[in-house]
C-alpha cells in the first residue's frame, strides 16, 4: 500500500506523465483559441518532484511570478497552480489586449481578467483530462490571482496538500505561435489518497 509520493513506481509515474501530456495538448487548442491563431506545444516535461526542486526551476524563493491558483474539488480535491514569469505575462496580455504596461503591479483589471481567465483554461485542460479517462465528477473554483515571489505562491498548496512528502505534479510547457514563444508551468498539488483513486479509476493497483 502506497502511503506517498515517493514510493510511485514508473508504471504510476508514465500515466501520470500521459495525463498531462493530454491536458498539455488541450491546454494549446484552447490557447490557440483564446488567441486566435495556431498554438503549438513542445513535448511537456512531467516529472513528480519536491518542493525545493520544483522552487529552483522556477527560478528560486525570492522569484517574482505571476500566478492563477484554481481548487478543484468532488470526487478528488487539490489545487492546480498556473505559474508565468513576469516577461511571460506582459507579452501575452499586450497580445489579447493590446496594450502595453510598464510595470506588473500597474495591471489595468482587464489584464488582471484575461490573466485569470488563461489561468482557469490552462487548469482546466488538465483537471479535465483527469475528469475525462477517470470519469470522475471533478468541479473547479473561481480563479484566484497573485502576483508574489514563487517561495510565497509556493507556500500554502504545499503545507496543506503535501504534508507527508512535500511531492507535487509539475508540468512545465514551452507554448509556440508565429510571433512568440511561450513558457508556462502547471503544479498540481493533490493528497496521496485522492492520487490514489485516480490511479485506481485508471487500473493501477496502488
Amino acid at each position: 500500500m502506497i502511503t506517498s509520493y515517493s514510493e510511485l513506481n514508473d508504471a504510476h509515474i508514465d500515466v501520470l506523465k500521459e495525463i498531462g501530456n493530454i491536458g498539455a495538448g488541450n491546454a494549446a487548442t484552447s490557447l490557440g483559441v483564446m488567441l486566435d491563431e495556431d498554438v503549438n506545444i513542445d513535448l511537456p516535461r512531467v516529472r513528480i518532484e519536491g518542493y525545493d526542486s520544483v522552487v529552483t526551476s522556477l527560478g528560486g524563493h525570492e522569484e517574482m511570478c505571476v500566478a492563477v491558483l484554481v481548487n478543484f474539488s468532488g470526487d478528488v480535491d487539490g489545487v492546480v497552480l498556473f505559474i508565468l514569469n513576469i516577461d511571460d505575462a506582459k507579452g501575452i496580455m499586450d497580445v489579447l489586449v493590446g496594450e502595453d504596461d510598464s510595470e506588473l503591479p500597474g495591471l489595468s483589471e482587464m489584464k488582471i481578467s484575461m490573466i485569470k481567465e488563461l489561468g482557469n483554461i490552462l487548469g482546466s485542460s488538465y483537471i479535465g483530462s483527469i475528469s475525462t479517462l477517470t470519469g470522475m465528477h471533478i468541479e473547479l473554483s473561481v480563479p484566484h490571482l497573485a502576483i508574489d515571489m514563487i517561495g510565497a505562491i509556493l507556500a500554502a498548496p504545499i503545507i496543506e496538500y503535501c504534508a507527508e512528502d512535500s511531492k507535487v505534479l509539475f508540468i512545465e510547457e514551452k507554448f509556440r505561435t508565429a510571433s512568440r514563444h511561450l513558457n508556462s508551468n502547471v503544479i498540481m498539488f493533490t493528497g496521496i489518497t485522492a492520487l490514489k483513486d485516480i490511479l485506481g479509476r485508471l487500473g493501477l493497483e496502488i
